[in-house]
């Protein structure tokens, strides 16, 4: 039995510099051999690592089809008898990517994801210990029927829930709504809580219809009009709102909303961070209730980046409006 694991690029791999003076901003240069021999601990894993060079750029240049080649990839890895997979990649669109992946994942084996917020290059890198706990997650019976995970600082974060929630520090990954769903404590993989999965699997849309999706992301400011947004239905497929609080906007940015909502699908959150998108508590104009009320879709708990996330892959499989309201009602 072996561990899959596929390597991104990201700060968990950058341990060379540039040209430059003082040596310059550091590159990505670790492949996964590298990164593996740099990791105390992974030869007593108990399971072989099967390592795979994928894509070494950062994740800021990762893409829906990047990330979907990875997971058949990893299927066929699984396929092959792997007990799990371990993807390595930068943080930035960590979040993003993870739930791309627990949408579409199909199988019961783990998809753990994970990288660094300290490059080696400085004083106590994170990247070695977040691999061996990712590892040791893949690797684990416990860690079965859970989708993709994020792990990172011995923390197990469900890919529903996790955040990326500061710029710099080792603990940015957190779930606000819910929390880890488990640790890894002296070794051992200990999983405290096991969400419901939202099953069936989504369908992997074709290449040329993924590459053909827009779906455009308003995050809602004090004083917005909306001006920028009477046109966005001639270039885009689809829109997620996040909007204030519990689900509101500036009374004149409603019907600019409403009217878009009648020629695409128009899905509302809350750029807060964490909470939900209330569904019937405020009545005034620009509220939940009058937003939906003009055709927005209520996005619940999801926060708008997994909502855009969700929403490209629906209309890229050719969902009609009423499928996509269904999958929103499921997912949110």
């Amino acid at each position: 039995m072996t561990v899959a694991l596929f390597t991104l690029g990201g700060t968990i791999a950058m341990a060379g510099h540039s040209a430059g003076a003082g040596g310059g901003p550091v590159v990505t240069r670790l492949t996964g051999a590298e990164l593996t021999a740099a990791v105390p601990g992974l030869a007593d894993l108990g399971v072989a690592l099967d390592v795979r060079d994928a894509h070494a750029v950062p994740s800021a240049d990762l893409s829906f089809r990047h990330l979907l080649d990875l997971v058949d990839a990893a299927s066929r890895a699984v396929a092959d008898g792997a007990r799990g997979v371990v993807v390595t990649q930068g943080s930035d669109t960590l979040e993003e990517t993870a739930f791309l992946v627990d949408l579409v994942w199909p199988h019961p084996e783990p998809f753990v994801l994970t990288g660094a917020m300290r490059n080696p290059t400085l004083a106590g890198p994170d990247g070695p210990a977040n691999l061996l706990a990712a590892a040791r997650v893949a690797a684990s019976p416990a860690a079965r029927e859970l989708g993709a995970l994020v792990v990172l600082n011995d923390e197990i974060h469900s890919a529903r829930w996790v955040r990326k929630t500061h710029s710099t520090s080792t603990a940015t990954f957190a779930s606000p709504n819910l929390g880890p769903l488990g640790q890894v404590i002296e070794g051992r993989v200990r999983i405290l809580a096991r969400p419901e999965r939202r099953e069936p699997p989504l369908a992997r849309p074709a290449a040329a219809r993924l590459d053909a999706i827009r779906v455009a992301l308003h995050t809602v400011t004090l004083d917005d009009d909306g001006a920028d947004l009477g046109r966005l239905a001639d270039t885009h497929h689809g829109l997620v709102v996040a909007g204030f609080g519990v689900g509101h906007v500036p009374s004149a940015l409603a019907p600019v909303l409403g009217a878009l909502a009648e020629r695409i699908p128009v899905v509302l959150t809350s750029r807060s961070g964490s909470g939900s998108v209330l569904r019937h508590t405020y009545g005034a104009i620009g509220s939940e209730t009058d937003l939906q009320r003009r055709g927005l879709l209520n996005g619940g708990l999801l926060d708008p980046y997994k909502a855009r996330v969700l929403l490209r892959l629906l209309l890229a499989a050719g969902a009609d409006r009423e499928a996509v309201t269904a999958a929103f009602a499921r997912h949110a």
